[in-house]
């Protein structure tokens, strides 16, 4: 999920270029009323570049100012060894930008007197449980949005990520079970379950899905008639770009659709840029759809506006990884309900990013200038869309040139040596000539989490295989690592996320409980394996999970 701008994401080195059409595949919007301002003099040019230096399929972009969209156009290709290509009406998976929906249909919903975000979670939701009864007790609805429950990073994400078979009631009533790593309200952890939280309350107290929530009260009435709910609500027709990643971090490949509908209200929409330049102008307005002063039409008020692009939470800003991107580097950084805010050159920012499998994607807003950028792209490259909308944002702010391409490739280069950095000192540490304390069929079975559930440890060939039971992707094969523990290794090589499996034995030999952690430093967050804590269970209880 990648903000689900996830670390995976960020860190992928590439090899080399990538033989694709990088040429505009659209003119300027019809409806353009602002004129093209003479920073964005070789656009074209500059997002094939990052197209090429990035590996990435196909790109589209839309841009806003007070007079009216300055540009909206594609570049490359839907998907690769395809022709058609990417426009302004390519539909993407815009993944954590979807929160900004969420938000404002808990806002829609407070201004009709059904809500507020004072309200604590169990007024609406009497079965809302945390891992905590004084959060449980005290969780209000504004915390469902602002990262700062308690919950650890990404923490929960296993049980939708990827796709899981649960409900989204069933992934909100395991959130008891899931550890909290912090004191409540104490700091910023991103996370993504209080928002399927959120979805669960929109549903409640709006009487309906959330997907028709979406689609009648803000879709409609911005006449975003391109944007659907989720990738299973895509339909025949619909200019959708596919997702692509890298298999072991070598070649691009085309990704399989993932949907979120049992936490859709984290990241689950997809949309092009066309209805996204409506849902900016929106938000730069105000609420205000249309008509000024009190005759005007509003999606949500003036006061909720204010609210979500107000800092709940302080996040703590991180030093540049190179120098080349100090300029980037904000002096004040924190998270409303379900918007970053910081700065730039000055200028407040309002903006937030979506990682998907395949696909990342960035909203950036700057109030006081009317100004807004999306970029969507359809491969899991962050440094692109983080370079083309730094191009756009210092066009429009009449900033000096700055080669956010290169900038954003060395901070890349500098992850990856990292990287490359951590697992050599696994290397070094690995006892290779170590046997397993037990023979291999002792390990099999199955183990169960207080959260996610059951997963199996099975015989496979040889050797052992591992399976997550709510989880089709998870399946993978063990390698032994040293002494107890096993290297994971995913037969689904995009997913990127191998981890060690390590068993503890009590003393008289038995296995006491398996855990898991990511191998790499660049594994996606969402991947929380670490949090899990997986238990043998008896041959009798094995087809149960804990509830």
């Amino acid at each position: 999920m990648p903000d689900l701008l996830r670390p995976a994401l960020l860190c992928v080195l590439l090899a080399g270029p990538c033989a694709f059409a990088a040429a505009a595949q659209d003119a300027p919007s019809a409806h353009a009323t602002a004129p093209v301002p003479a920073g964005l003099a070789g656009f074209d040019a500059y997002v094939a570049g990052v197209q090429e230096t990035f590996d990435v399929p196909g790109i589209a972009v839309a841009i806003i100012d007070a007079e009216g969209t300055v540009l909206e156009r594609g570049w490359g290709v839907r998907e690769l060894g395809k022709p058609a290509p990417v426009d302004a009406h390519t539909l993407f998976a815009i993944a954590s930008n979807t929160k900004a929906f969420t938000s404002a249909s808990l806002s829609i919903l407070a201004d009709e007197g059904r809500l507020s975000l004072d309200d604590r979670v169990i007024d609406h939701l009497p079965w809302f449980r945390m891992a905590d009864a004084y959060v449980t007790r005290e969780m209000r609805l504004r915390d469902l949005l602002v990262h700062h429950s308690g919950l650890g990073l990404g923490a929960g994400d296993l049980l939708y990520w990827p796709t899981t078979s649960y409900s989204n009631r069933e992934v909100v009533e395991r959130l008891a079970h899931v550890p909290l790593a912090g004191g409540f309200r104490a700091g910023y952890a991103y996370d993504n379950i209080l928002y399927g939280v959120a979805q669960q309350v929109i549903e409640t107290v709006g009487g309906q899905s959330y997907a028709e929530f979406l689609r009648t009260r803000i879709f409609e009435p911005l006449g975003m008639d391109e944007t659907r709910f989720n990738a299973d609500h895509l339909r025949p027709g619909d200019a959708a770009a596919t997702g692509h990643a890298r298999a072991d971090f070598t070649d691009l490949a085309p990704v399989a659709p993932m949907t979120w509908s049992n936490v859709a209200g984290a990241g689950g929409i997809y949309s092009s840029v066309h209805d996204l330049a409506t849902w900016m102008r929106v938000q730069l307005d105000g609420g205000v759809i249309e008509g000024e002063g009190d005759g005007a039409r509003r999606l949500f008020s003036q006061a909720r506006h204010e609210a979500m692009w107000t800092v709940v939470t302080p996040r703590a800003i991180r030093p540049p990884q190179v120098p080349a991107l100090a300029a980037a580097t904000p002096n004040f950084l924190g998270y409303g309900e379900g918007w970053n805010i910081s700065d730039y050159r000055g200028e407040k920012l309002v903006w937030h990013t979506g990682g998907w499998p395949g696909m990342v994607s960035r909203v950036t807003l700057v109030p006081s200038r009317k100004i807004g950028i999306v970029v969507l792209t359809n491969a899991e490259a962050g440094a692109a869309f983080q370079a083309v909308t730094m191009r756009a944002l210092d066009a429009m702010l009449g900033a000096p040139d700055t080669d956010w391409t290169a900038a954003y490739a060395a901070g890349l280069g500098r992850q990856q040596e990292e990287a490359t950095a951590d697992w050599e000192r696994h290397l070094a540490a690995r006892d290779a000539d170590s046997e397993p304390s037990l023979p291999l069929a002792d390990y099999a079975g199955t183990y169960r989490d207080p959260w996610y559930g059951d997963v199996r440890v099975e015989r496979s060939g040889t050797g052992l295989a591992i399976r997550f039971s709510k989880t089709a992707q998870l399946v993978g094969d063990l390698e032994h690592w040293q002494h107890d523990t096993f290297l994971v290794r995913w037969r689904d090589r995009q997913l990127n996320a191998d981890a060690f499996l390590s068993f503890a034995l009590t003393p008289d030999g038995a296995i006491r409980e398996a855990r898991m952690e990511p191998v790499s430093p660049l594994t996606d967050f969402s991947f929380d394996f670490q949090d899990l804590r997986l238990a043998p269970v008896g041959s009798g209880d094995a087809d149960a999970d804990a509830g």
